[in-house]
């Protein structure tokens, strides 16, 4: 009796334990199909299996050896758009990544990604099966996948701590080499635009781009962190992050990572710096347009 006692008990705490420390992603996925593609029955079967096969991986794979509470899993967002079907069981289209990280002392949630990639060709029939293996390519979906989950973490793990991102991103490099064997579109470096997955993980882990990982932390853990306690503050040290981007600037102008970073953060600036001073807001509108001169009507909205 007391074997089968102790035999229960330690299925019980394994089982507490699988909760407690679970995977790093709480993926939503959706899939989108563009109305003018008509579907038959079986294809609409196979959009959601594959909704379904791909929150299992994101979720279910356990991406990196951390131990991840339940309430410390990062929120992101999948979205596969399908414009095409050249062939039956192959699609073409784009795939949206979005994540975000909490902050201090709130219930609110700060982006921290927020990237189209539209370089999304792929094979998925009502059968397959994605299961990330490191350092093998298997087929594209997964690798795209794996590519975005671990990428998704680094940015994750830079926004807590300086460079904290460093071996997801690593892990995301040795995806995109493996990859560029199958020449698939999205791999390379000699892709005509450089708006794809080489140049998004490779910028990253470049020495020039050290300043924009800086800013990614200071403008989280001294800016986004600090707000509750004092806002003054926290906003004076967004500000200063942002600056550091000037140096990102004169080397990288219009690179793929600055230009998505600020972006992403255009609503939640605008928000932040509502109840500015007017001398504050011009300084962060001035700022933010030499960062980003295409979009400088968008940042003056910061003023109004």
């Amino acid at each position: 009796m007391k074997l089968k006692i102790i035999f229960f008990s330690v299925l019980i705490n394994c089982y507490i334990s699988a909760f407690a420390f679970g995977q790093e992603l709480n993926c939503q996925v959706t899939v989108v199909v563009d109305n003018q593609i008509p579907l038959t029955s079986i294809e609409k079967e196979v959009f959601d299996i594959l909704k379904q096969t791909v929150y299992e991986m994101m979720n279910n794979t356990k991406w990196t050896k951390e131990k991840y509470k339940l309430e410390e899993r990062i929120n992101c967002n999948i979205q596969i758009q399908i414009s095409s079907i050249p062939s039956s069981g192959t699609y073409v289209g784009s795939i949206q990544v979005q994540s975000t990280r909490p902050a201090f002392n709130s219930s609110y949630n700060s982006t921290i990604l927020n990237y189209q990639d539209d370089n999304l060709s792929f094979a998925f029939t009502r059968n397959s099966i994605l299961i990330y293996s490191p350092n093998q390519y298997r087929d594209e979906l997964t690798s795209i996948l794996a590519f975005y989950a671990y990428y998704i973490i680094g940015m994750d793990a830079d926004s807590f701590s300086a460079q904290g991102g460093t071996q997801y991103f690593t892990e995301a490099q040795q995806i995109v080499s493996l990859a560029q064997s199958s020449g698939s579109p999205g791999w390379a470096s000699n892709d005509t635009k450089k708006r794809n997955r080489f140049y998004l993980v490779d910028n990253i882990l470049q020495q020039l781009f050290e300043p924009l990982r800086a800013c990614n932390y200071q403008y989280h853990r001294k800016g986004i962190d600090l707000l509750y306690e004092d806002q003054v503050k926290a906003k004076a040290n967004m500000y200063q992050a942002l600056s550091l981007l000037n140096k990102v600037v004169s080397t990288r102008p219009n690179s793929i990572n600055l230009l998505n970073f600020v972006q992403a953060k255009q609503i939640e600036i605008k928000n932040v710096f509502a109840e500015a001073e007017q001398t504050e807001k011009n300084e962060i509108v001035n700022l933010l347009k030499k960062i980003d001169p295409a979009n400088s009507s968008k940042y003056q909205e910061i003023l109004e």
